[in-house]
């Protein structure tokens, strides 16, 4: 009967828990498809869960960057985020670039990061990696910060959620300069 109640109590509870409380913890995220990632960032940002890059954030999971308030996205000492092309399936069972959906992810992002990728040769086919230095420039730290301590009792992340296609590689796209906007376009 004890712990009925004690079950009982801590349901009750959870109920008057909100997402504003709720921190999504990125870490070994492989990304996917596009949209799904627009969408789950798009709501953390509405509701205004925190998010934690705590490792790796390739591909879609990147959009986090761009998604969400500055005040609301954080990376941790061991935060590296991976940048590439985007791709799509054809119609003869192979993938082929995106150069819409490509386009769409460059201008979420930060103009900082824009720079970034175009001093690198723009977004292609090969993963471009930000970590350390140069991504603590462009990313607020978690480090002393609620967002750490957070991310440590919560292990509320996307890994296997979303469709991963890391090993696969689209044609080279190229990239140019992009307007200052963060809209996502299809």
């Amino acid at each position: 009967m004890r712990t009925a109640a004690l079950l009982l109590a801590a349901i009750a509870g959870a109920a008057f828990v909100t997402s504003a409380n709720a921190t999504i913890r990125l870490a070994g995220d492989r990304g996917g498809l596009l949209i799904a990632y627009a969408e789950r960032f798009s709501h953390a940002r509405a509701s205004g869960e925190r998010v934690v890059i705590d490792g790796s954030c390739l591909s879609a999971c990147t959009l986090a960057i761009g998604l969400l308030p500055r005040g609301q996205v954080c990376a941790t000492s061991r935060a590296v985020l991976g940048f590439h092309a985007a791709w799509r399936p054809t119609g003869n069972g192979t993938i082929g670039p995106s150069p819409v959906a490509t386009q769409a992810m460059f201008d979420a992002y930060p103009a900082e990061v824009q720079s970034w990728i175009n001093s690198r040769g723009g977004l292609t086919p090969r993963m471009l990696y930000l970590q350390g230095r140069e991504l603590a420039a462009m990313v607020p730290s978690c480090e002393g910060s609620s967002g750490a301590r957070l991310a440590a009792r919560h292990a509320t992340h996307g890994q296997g959620t979303f469709a991963s296609a890391r090993h696969r590689r689209p044609a080279a796209v190229t990239r140019r300069p992009a307007a200052a906007t963060s809209a996502m376009a299809e």
